[in-house]
């Protein structure tokens, strides 16, 4: 791949952090303003980031004509990125969009350093400091109390993240990520159909709402992801992870902006720990 120009990675890289955080904000933003229901969010989330994905692929590969290629994408994988659109999706009724986003980041930066880990990474010194000040920043914003998130929205955003993470370490290493994540993406559609099938007589939606589901879908997912992978090579895996710590401030940010959502001092005192405690997790690394 052609080294990208400094002010298009630049961009690229933007647009990108910007689209991770326009998930949460989009998806807070239909279920407390519009009628949609999780269920049908969910479902217009994925149908249109498949579409885009695949519409993406399908160009690449008339620009650049190759032999037949075999089907990208794995179930498993397909079956990881569902659970993470549903729970995301289901969590979103009771958080906030920071709230949401921080636990969100926390869980999937845990489910890779644990996996990491798992395969034999050592985990002492900064790193270990680092994932008990994280570790310690959530049990904090989750301990029972008056500004305390939801417990039901909290378990499932957490195992979102958890999902988000299996997803992305099953994708190392398994091809090309346009190809591999449009044929993830293309594998939940039949997921996504059972879903609102299953919650057809609690399902509701107006037309904002759909609209903001498409645009998760097509712009911050679908374009998003494109977007980053085409930055991704260019960065180093280092900047890259600093970089992703940007995603809840970002998130934060427009939550107040945009939804008028507070923030309190526990969820500023959490945020500071959470993504503190993973910063030193990634220099550690990176020194160790």
């Amino acid at each position: 791949m052609p080294r990208l120009p400094l002010a298009t990675l630049s961009l690229f890289t933007l647009l990108a952090l910007l689209a991770f955080a326009g998930n949460s904000v989009l998806c807070r933003l239909a279920l407390k303003h519009t009628a949609i229901d999780a269920a049908s969010f969910t479902t217009l989330r994925l149908l249109s980031g498949a579409a885009v994905l695949a519409l993406l692929v399908a160009l690449r590969r008339a620009r650049r004509p190759a032999a037949a290629q075999p089907a990208a994408g794995h179930w498993l994988s397909a079956s990881a990125l569902f659970v993470y659109a549903a729970a995301f999706s289901f969590a979103y009724i009771s958080l906030s969009a920071a709230t949401g986003a921080l636990l969100l980041f926390g869980a999937v930066q845990a489910t890779m350093v644990l996996h990491g880990v798992r395969l034999g990474e050592s985990l002492r010194g900064l790193p270990l400091l680092g994932m008990a000040i994280a570790a310690t920043g959530l049990l904090g914003l989750l301990l029972p109390g008056a500004t305390a998130p939801p417990w039901q929205g909290a378990t499932l955003m957490l195992a979102a993240g958890v999902a988000w993470g299996v997803y992305t370490v099953r994708g190392k290493g398994q091809g090309d990520p346009l190809e591999v994540t449009a044929g993830n993406f293309l594998r939940t559609v039949p997921m996504a159909i059972a879903l609102i099938a299953l919650a057809w007589p609690w399902t509701r939606w107006d037309t904002q709402g759909a609209l903001l589901a498409l645009t998760s879908g097509a712009i911050t997912s679908g374009l998003g992801y494109a977007i980053w992978y085409a930055a991704l090579p260019a960065l180093r895996v280092t900047t890259a992870a600093v970089l992703q710590l940007s995603v809840p401030v970002i998130t934060a940010v427009a939550g107040v902006a945009l939804l008028a959502e507070p923030m309190n001092l526990r969820l500023l005192l959490a945020s500071v720990a959470v993504l503190g405690g993973i910063g030193l997790v990634v220099l550690g690394r990176r020194s160790g």
